[in-house]
């Protein structure tokens, strides 16, 4: 039965929760319709280096993720190899072992195509009406009490704290035996993303470094292989409802959010735009905040892009400023979330900030092989090593980069994919509805 804490949690922010015949429905799933979206986990609170103590109005840095935690991760083992989810309504494969073996390594990886096909085979639990995720379905999981583990050299993964509930799921770092690095844990998810400016890539979400990237589905010639949880139930989780209100502002009944129609129209830094929101007063409002990285997420669409529709790839109904990117394209912003993404060291473990790309998330190509992509972006069979900034992550992608500095000290990019940095971002603030 649906526990009164999680009826509590979601009708705290305006999302609807019905309760079947003793409070379940067939395969012990809660009877949970719309889009609920589930708390980041983050109750750390950061400056623009480390963890801090609690922050009050009107300081520094309040306003962040650990202020508003959300609708808290509830997950119930069901002893079958399942996990139930009570605040989305899903239930999911409890373990990435998807071939048996007892263990979470290389050999449980397939195809893109392969993991499509999969559910038509897939009784877990005595269930067979298993489907691939959606990549709203899947980041549903990430929790960011986790901590990033790039640059991390070290072997044993002990003290390593991944971006899922691992005490609930079977999960492992990557197989480092079959010649893999430890943050190799992609999931695929069924959405491919729509531009055709790169080869083709499938978004997954990484809970070995807390990211959503655009993959490329093949690698020098071969078919990438990606890590994979399947799910059932709530078909309507990540189907937006928006309303737009009249007064600048766009309700989403389906979260149980209220969003401001325009963005703030200028890329600042993450410190002001917690401050920015702790002082606006709109529409009649004052509770606003910035959303974290989940909030933030949810009202992606994943069907436009700037290369396809011409526009931010969110509904039609907000308004995203313009901007000029790194290749000189017409493009559109990224937006900081709330959310801190901590990385593994002892020292300077929350300097970045978590992000969603609305436009291009762009890097820079030039001398880049194959080899440096590690199977997550393919060059392009007509592009030249110096053909330098390309959109190698796909809007919609969430990434991290430094809440301070000065953006010139990486002009060429970061990182194996060459990452576009973006130290100063835009905001898009929101409040429960209700």
């Amino acid at each position: 039965m649906v526990s009164l804490l999680a009826a509590l949690l979601l009708s705290s922010t305006g999302c609807e929760i019905t309760f079947g015949s003793e409070g379940e429905t067939d395969g012990n799933l809660p009877d949970i319709t719309g889009y609920p979206v589930v708390g980041t986990g983050q109750v750390t609170f950061f400056n623009n280096l480390t963890s801090i103590p609690e922050p009050a109005s009107g300081e520094d840095f309040y306003g962040q993720n650990a202020h508003y935690p959300g609708n808290e991760p509830f997950y119930t083992d069901n002893g079958d190899g399942t996990v139930t989810d009570h605040i989305t309504g899903l239930m999911w494969q409890q373990s990435f072992d998807q071939n048996g073996d007892g263990m979470v390594n290389y050999d449980d990886k397939l195809p893109l195509d392969a993991i499509l096909d999969i559910p038509e085979s897939v009784s877990t639990g005595g269930y067979t009406d298993w489907r691939v995720p959606t990549i709203k379905e899947m980041y549903s999981l990430i929790l960011f009490s986790g901590r990033d583990i790039s640059a991390y050299e070290g072997i044993t993964t002990e003290d390593l704290t991944p971006f899922i509930n691992d005490e609930v799921f079977e999960f492992a770092y990557g197989d480092t035996e079959a010649g893999e690095r430890l943050i190799d844990m992609q999931c695929a998810t069924i959405n491919e993303y729509v531009s055709f400016e790169t080869e083709q890539m499938v978004f997954g979400v990484n809970f070995a470094d807390g990211r959503i990237k655009g993959y490329g589905t093949e690698l020098a010639g071969q078919d990438k292989l990606f890590n994979y949880l399947l799910v059932r139930g709530n078909t309507t989780y990540g189907v937006n409802s928006f309303t737009d209100n009249g007064d600048g502002t766009i309700t989403d009944h389906a979260t149980g959010l209220m969003w401001m129609q325009d963005d703030n129209s200028e890329a600042i830094l993450w410190k002001d735009a917690l401050s920015y929101a702790d002082t606006m007063v709109y529409a009649g409002y004052s509770n606003w905040r910035l959303p974290d990285a989940k909030e933030l997420q949810s009202i992606v669409d994943y069907t436009r892009s700037p290369f396809t529709s011409n526009s931010a790839a969110i509904d039609p109904l907000f308004n995203c400023t313009e901007i000029t990117n790194e290749a000189g394209q017409d493009d559109f912003p990224c937006y900081w979330s709330s959310t801190t993404h901590g990385n593994w060291t002892e020292f300077y473990d929350g300097s970045w900030g978590a992000y969603v790309s609305f436009g291009r998330a762009m890097g820079n190509m030039s001398e880049m092989t194959d080899d440096s992509f590690h199977g997550e972006f393919p060059l392009m069979e007509n592009s030249s090593v110096d053909s330098n900034w390309i959109d190698v992550h796909g809007a919609g992608a969430q990434r991290s980069d430094p809440k301070a500095g000065d953006p010139s000290e990486y002009s060429e990019g970061h990182g194996p994919q060459g990452d576009a940095i973006r130290i100063y971002n835009y905001v898009r603030l929101v409040r429960y509805a209700n």
